[in-house]
């Protein structure tokens, strides 16, 4: 696959129509982040449709990602879910633990194939988008935890490994499973999708700041979906405030179960 340079050549060597698609798509990803939290894997095969290589798909992948956990953050700290005890909790909890699965994720990129792994993702995504529009439909789910309790965190510690694993094998996790994930035991929406915004951040800088030192970053490509990507974070952050939960959970679940055959192709 062909390696571009990392100056403004490489937005020469897209036509237009792709740097416009690309512009449509990271804006739709930053509302899909701050709303619901699946969002960053849209930029992620947006890039697979590149010419970039490999690793300039997932260095650049992962530099969006710091920025956009960053500031989806800072606007979740603002309206009150980063601030409170039980949000704090669960924000180190799963910050924190998604490291160590990140660690691991790397270590088992070695020892499994990425196809397979894909596969097992892909349905891990579909089960958990079943889940999420179970509780939504019949107002249960499988757990229900409280966070103010050491079993509740424990819960929350070991999912928070379990999605950091598919970050550091295959650059893909974070918000995607951990958002719907948390849903599906409990967890209020708003306050899942806010931790994963700090959690985002745990996973995707010290893949950053590796590729970088690789020299395997475009910065502006990163500059070209972070631009649009920072409107659809307020945008998706406003609809988050505004609409009602249970639409946007339903939104959740269908999306992550559209998400499912990528992981197979």
């Amino acid at each position: 696959m062909l390696t571009l340079p990392l100056t403004s050549a490489v937005l020469a060597a897209f036509d237009p129509t792709m740097l416009l698609l690309i512009v449509v798509v990271a804006f739709l990803a930053g509302v899909g982040i701050t709303a619901i939290g699946p969002g960053g894997i849209f930029i992620t095969i947006a890039l697979s449709m590149t010419p970039l290589s490999p690793a300039l798909i997932a260095g650049t992948g992962s530099a969006t990602n710091v920025v956009a956990g960053t500031i989806g953050s800072g606007m979740y700290a603002q309206s009150g879910e980063l601030r409170s005890g039980s949000g704090k909790r669960l924000t180190v909890v799963l910050s924190l633990c998604s490291v160590a699965g990140a660690l691991a994720g790397q270590w088992l990129n070695g020892h499994v194939s990425k196809p397979e792994f894909m596969a097992v993702l892909g349905g891990v995504l579909l089960v958990t988008g079943l889940l999420t529009w179970y509780r939504v439909r019949y107002d249960s789910g499988v757990l229900d935890i409280s966070l103010d309790t050491t079993r509740g965190l424990a819960i929350v510690a070991i999912l928070g490994v379990f999605v950091g694993i598919p970050g550091g094998l295959l650059g893909v996790g974070g918000p995607v499973l951990a958002v719907p994930l948390l849903v599906a035991v409990g967890v209020p929406l708003l306050s899942g999708v806010a931790a994963a915004q700090v959690q985002s951040v745990f996973i995707a800088a010290p893949a950053a700041i590796a590729y970088l030192l690789e020299g395997a970053i475009s910065l502006p490509l990163v500059a070209l979906f972070v631009i649009p990507e920072i409107a659809g974070l307020y945008v998706g952050w406003k609809i988050a405030h505004q609409i009602d939960a249970g639409r946007l959970k339903l939104v959740l679940a269908g999306t992550l179960i559209l998400l499912t055959p990528y992981f197979f192709l």
